[in-house]
């Protein structure tokens, strides 16, 4: 079996900033956290929790290398994953097209 080795943090500065969504499931997936980690972290409170995503579905979507490197190019420098991107550019052109048809 080939198992993980998890890293554990003692300290929030530890974590890395400006992370994608990509960057962020993969440091998870090797770093855990201490109760020294958890005491200087303080207390969450009410507002700092960011809301709760909706429910999504996956689905597959195929696009040619160039468009996909484009793609994460472009997530890459606003500091996002390159499917949230996508969801957005869709939601966006969405209601567009939706109020041209006069839908909204």
């Amino acid at each position: 079996m080939n198992e993980k080795k998890i890293t554990s943090l003692g300290d929030p500065a530890e974590v890395p900033e400006n992370m994608t969504e990509e960057e962020e499931r993969e440091f998870w997936d090797t770093h855990g956290v201490t109760e020294e980690f958890l005491d200087k972290a303080g207390p969450v409170l009410e507002g700092m929790l960011p809301p709760a995503r909706p429910r999504t579905r996956p689905i597959a979507v195929r696009f040619d290398d160039d468009t996909l490197e484009r793609l994460r190019f472009l997530a890459n420098k606003k500091h996002k994953g390159y499917q949230t991107l996508l969801k957005e550019f869709i939601t966006e052109r969405l209601y567009e097209e939706e109020k041209r048809e006069g839908i909204i």
